[in-house]
């Protein structure tokens, strides 16, 4: 598992934008010694966008045939370059997040906050220690508790910079705070539920289909979707209620409808056989359009 990457900087907007467009011209980019000057950012900061370009997955870090690192465009990474470069979609903002938290690394504690814990409510302190807590019985060599802290402190600001407008550090959002995934009180930690408009019905098809792709699964029950790890439920806190809800909308797809059977309480979904990439492109040109 892997922590304290992020060198204590949240995603700020626009820095993957920023980070691709250097990648394009140059795959060792982050290797260059004036990195900073050209992209605009401290040193520290660039570290902490070569992390966040690959949590993402934006961005997917290789060996050349000199076997020198380099940071190639996922098939992601082009669709929303293409597209969203700004993130101004919701659903890419929701794909971001999905990909922060469904697995438990390269960011464990985001694995850690939507899938292992279920409080809704808890002080920004015992989240702190329940972290420290889980990380010691689940890896074999000793982490500092001081970078376990800046992981929390990170996730946090993520999702809430610019809710406390008294901070001027806190003014500059992240991509995902649309998201309105958390709230922070007084050191208090609220997870949030959001609508389905929110999340975006495109990033929560594009979930099911690279689960599909993943597992090789064609179908899954509501209960699954609901309560297992990396799914809708888990990853954006929704109920049942919410979670059929999508899915019914979601069976009308004009294209990629998927199938939603509702018989004897065995409420089965049965996923499309279509690419998650090749979905996407489809949604996004559709909102392209609709937005010319």
């Amino acid at each position: 598992m892997a922590y304290g990457q992020h060198q204590s900087f949240y995603l700020r907007d626009r820095w993957l934008n920023k980070a691709i467009k250097h990648l394009l011209d140059d795959n060792r980019f982050f290797y260059d010694k004036e990195a900073f000057e050209k992209i605009g950012l401290g040193k520290n900061m660039v570290q902490s966008l070569r992390y966040w370009v690959v949590a993402t997955k934006a961005v997917e870090e290789k060996f050349n045939e000199q076997r020198k690192k380099v940071y190639l465009l996922t098939d992601f990474g082009e669709v929303l370059y293409k597209y969203d470069k700004f993130i101004q979609f919701n659903d890419s903002a929701a794909i971001i997040h999905y990909h922060l938290s469904h697995e438990k690394e390269p960011s464990t504690a985001w694995y850690w906050f939507f899938n292992v814990i279920n409080e809704t409510i808890i002080s920004k302190d015992d989240l702190v220690e329940m972290f420290i807590q889980w990380v010691d019985a689940n890896e074999e060599k000793k982490i500092s508790e001081r970078s376990l802290k800046r992981d929390i402190d990170c996730l946090i600001k993520l999702y809430t910079a610019g809710q406390n407008t008294d901070d001027p550090e806190e003014v500059i959002q992240s991509p995902i705070n649309k998201l309105k995934l958390l709230q922070e009180s007084k050191g208090i930690v609220f997870k949030r539920t959001p609508t389905v408009e929110n999340i975006g019905l495109s990033s929560l098809m594009y979930i099911l289909l690279e689960y599909r792709k993943n597992s090789s699964i064609e179908t899954l029950s509501v209960d699954e979707i609901t309560y297992n790890t990396g799914l809708w439920g888990k990853i954006f806190n929704l109920n049942k209620s919410t979670v059929v809800d999508a899915l019914e909308q979601l069976s009308n797809h004009p294209k990629y409808p998927l199938s939603f059977t509702r018989t004897n309480n065995l409420d089965t979904v049965r996923i499309p056989n279509v690419d998650p990439i090749d979905f996407l492109e489809f949604e996004y040109k559709r909102k392209v359009e609709k937005l010319s």
